[in-house]
C-alpha cells in the first residue's frame, strides 16, 4: 500500500482514508474472516451495547473498546465512558479489552475496576519510542507498571484480581448519588 495520495478535491489524508477503507465492510465478513483462519477474531471500535451484542452474535471471541483515538469522528466517547456499559452487554462470555486514553497506571486501574481485562497502550508506546527508542518504550512500560502498582497498593488491592468496581466511581455513578 503506497501513502502517496494526490487528490485535487480536499483534504490529502480524506483522500487516504477513502482509499484505504474498504466502505462494503460488515458483519456478515466475521463470517467469511473465521472461515479462513482458525485465531480468535477480535473486534476493535466497539463503543455501544448493541455492538457488542451483535459482535458476539457474529462470533467474535473478544471486544475492544476503541474510538481509534478519536481521530475519525469529532464527539465521540471517551472509551473509559462507555467500557462499562460494552462489559456489562457481553456479561463476560468474551474478554473485553480497552484501547484509548491510557496514559497513566491510574487509567489502567480504572479499567480493570470498570470490567477490562487488559488495556492497550499505543500513544505512551510511541511517544517513548520517538524520544528515546527502544530504551523509551521500556521505560513508559516501567512507568505503566509502577504507577499501577503504587495506585493498586493506596487502593489496598494486593494483587490485580482484587481490583473491583467498587475502586471507580463515574459520572454515572456521581448523577445517581444526586438523584
Amino acid at each position: 500500500m503506497s501513502t502517496e495520495v494526490v487528490s485535487d478535491k480536499g483534504s490529502n489524508l480524506e483522500a487516504y482514508a477513502n482509499e484505504t477503507m474498504d466502505p462494503s465492510l460488515c458483519w456478515r465478513d466475521i463470517a467469511w474472516l473465521k472461515s479462513i483462519t482458525n485465531l480468535p477474531i477480535l473486534i476493535k471500535g466497539i463503543l455501544t451495547r448493541e455492538d457488542a451484542i451483535k459482535a458476539m452474535e457474529v462470533g467474535a471471541a473478544g471486544i475492544i473498546v476503541s474510538n481509534h483515538g478519536a481521530r475519525q469522528l469529532d464527539y465521540t466517547p471517551a472509551t473509559i465512558s462507555v467500557l462499562e456499559e460494552v462489559v456489562q452487554a457481553v456479561g463476560r462470555r468474551v474478554p473485553v479489552l480497552l484501547d484509548g486514553g491510557v496514559r497513566r497506571g491510574t487509567d489502567v486501574f480504572k479499567a480493570l475496576a470498570l470490567g477490562a481485562q487488559a488495556v492497550l497502550v499505543g500513544r505512551p508506546v510511541i511517544y517513548g519510542l520517538a524520544a528515546k527508542g527502544e530504551a523509551g518504550v521500556r521505560k513508559v512500560m516501567h512507568m505503566l507498571k509502577d504507577e499501577l502498582e503504587l495506585t493498586m497498593a493506596l487502593a489496598g488491592c494486593p494483587s490485580v484480581k482484587d481490583i473491583s468496581r467498587s475502586h471507580v466511581r463515574t459520572d454515572r455513578d456521581r448523577l445517581q448519588s444526586m438523584l
